[in-house]
């Protein structure tokens, strides 16, 4: 009997009708249980709704999905992929790479206007370049172009959260210190840093010239013998946190909507068009399709449709430049010319010292290409020396002798290596005679072996190609200004706030290297 029925006897009961006590009894318990569980209707009703109101949100969101344009497949995607489209795709997502991909978003005329994918082959950073750097950033170069850059990335750090803030989260806090570079010159280069401070001068940098008198009135703690002339930054000149760059760059991005895939790069699908010049000689001209992102510790791999790919990897970035052929042709063609970058491993020790130099402390270079700044408080610094150039004091000519070199198969430090630098900075800061070394890292420079300055622009014969790569140990420092320069390359076809032409692979075919002097 259905509970209605139930219902029904027990109102007959009520008019007097006779039904027995027992079957009354039996149903009253039973309609008396059913009423309780529906007497409001709320809690069923409730959930009803809820779960309809939750059915239309899913049905809505598979209809934007669906609509032409969009990555929706009936099919279940692994989420770790890359898009299976692009405008640009970025070949390395260190500081360089990240600005590039801020800029480009941040030039776009309407909202996911350019699609940008930024690939980055270390998940956990701990090989990146970037934040294995000394982090500090100096106006004091040889070139203009190289001027110029350090004092537009300068402006940009200063007012970062202008530019990198993003909603709800915490601003950027780059720990910037102002202490600036000081250089030491021999009588042997004296000369050449004069003619540099002259170029910074003009350029508009805010350096000075001080005699070797005035060397030990700012820096007491200083030996000034050998020394004939230094030149000191006075703004915009320091160190600051390579990662803190690094991940406010990124998450600026990613908030404007650039997608972000941990994987490698490991190949290229391209078209190619064959012409022939003048006198006979047949020419390949290619244009890239596809860039073939593998997935970290697998056999997976995901095709990403591009129109343009720009090489920001680094050391690594000639590896990805051979992919498409560059380098590889005939000797004395365009097609035979290799990107010259390569890696070059560097050691930054970490030592203590007590009674070592005070909080105002510059970042100093001596000409014997020792460097140390100071890192943090309680005495502790970084140190470190390029290996032995012909000429010293950070104003180089000619390349580090080439035995020198570590290997860059690994980043394992040479412990032994401090010795070489132990006795210059202790002549040169005498209580650097009491220290202990704590720890120490190795990092690569993408090491430019034409000229130590930085390639930027396409390839000639891979028209969709990009370079922002070859900087040499300074791409950190100039990371915003680069990433900048190469928005509106690719945007606006052209520079439009520094002219960086100068960079542009062409002096590499022409054999025109544009020499810094300035290195360390």
């Amino acid at each position: 009997m259905s509970m209605w029925t139930g219902l029904h006897m027990t109102a007959r009961a009520a008019h007097g009708i006779h039904v027995s006590s027992r079957f009354i009894h039996k149903h009253t318990r039973l309609c008396t249980r059913w009423s309780r569980n529906i007497s409001t209707g709320r809690p069923v009703q409730n959930d009803f709704f809820k779960d309809l109101e939750n059915q239309f949100k899913a049905f809505r969101e598979k209809a934007v999905d669906a609509m032409p344009g969009s990555d929706w497949t009936p099919f279940e995607k692994n989420r770790s992929l890359p898009p299976e489209r692009a405008d640009i795709v970025i070949v390395g997502g260190g500081v360089v790479g990240w600005s590039i991909a801020y800029w480009l978003k941040q030039k776009e005329m309407i909202r996911d206007g350019v699609r940008v994918l930024v690939v980055e082959r270390d998940p956990t950073y701990s090989q990146a370049s970037t934040v294995l750097s000394a982090g500090g950033i100096r106006q004091q170069f040889s070139l203009p172009e190289n001027i110029h850059l350090s004092m537009a990335s300068a402006d940009f750090m200063r007012n970062i959260n202008e530019h990198l803030s993003v909603l709800n989260d915490d601003p950027v806090d780059l720990q910037f210190n102002h202490s600036g570079y000081l250089f030491l010159a021999s009588e042997k280069v004296a000369h050449i840093m004069e003619e540099n401070y002259n170029t910074q001068r003009y350029a508009g940098a805010k350096v000075a010239l001080l005699s070797p008198t005035q060397l030990k009135e700012k820096c007491p703690w200083i030996n000034t013998d050998g020394v004939v002339l230094a030149s000191y930054g006075l703004e915009n000149e320091g160190w600051f946190d390579p990662w803190m760059l690094l991940n406010a760059f990124r998450r600026k991005a990613i908030s404007m909507g650039v997608y972000q895939c941990f994987g490698e790069v490991t190949g290229f699908r391209y078209t190619t068009n064959t012409m022939t010049t003048a006198e006979g000689d047949k020419v390949d001209f290619r244009r890239i399709k596809y860039a073939n992102v593998q997935m970290p510790n697998s056999l997976e791999y995901q095709p990403v449709e591009c129109a343009i790919v720009v090489n920001a990897a680094g050391a690594l970035s000639g590896k990805v430049a051979e992919m498409m052929g560059i380098g590889l042709g005939p000797k004395d063609t365009i097609a035979g010319i290799p990107l010259p970058v390569e890696p070059r491993k560097r050691f930054i020790y970490v030592v203590h010292c007590p009674n070592g130099p005070g909080l105002d402390s510059p970042f100093l270079v001596d000409y014997s290409g020792v460097y140390f700044r100071r890192e943090g408080l309680g005495g502790n610094y970084i140190a470190g020396m390029s290996p032995e150039e012909s000429l010293g004091s950070g104003l180089h000519y000619l390349q580090p002798h080439q035995e020198e070199e570590p290997e860059t198969n690994n980043l394992e430090v040479d412990h032994q290596f401090f010795q070489k630098i132990w006795p210059h900075l202790a002549h040169r800061v005498p209580a650097f005679e009491c220290l202990k070394v704590t720890s120490a890292w190795a990092g690569f420079y993408d090491y430019n072996t034409f000229d130590q300055n930085g390639i930027v622009g396409m390839h000639p014969l891979v028209n969709n190609m990009f370079f922002a790569t070859g900087f040499s140990g300074h791409g950190l420092q100039h990371s915003p200004a680069v990433g900048r320069a190469m928005a509106e390359l690719i945007l606006d076809g052209g520079f439009k706030t520094l002219d960086l032409s100068a960079f542009s692979f062409k002096r590499i075919m022409t054999n025109e290297p544009m020499l810094e002097r300035n290195i360390v």
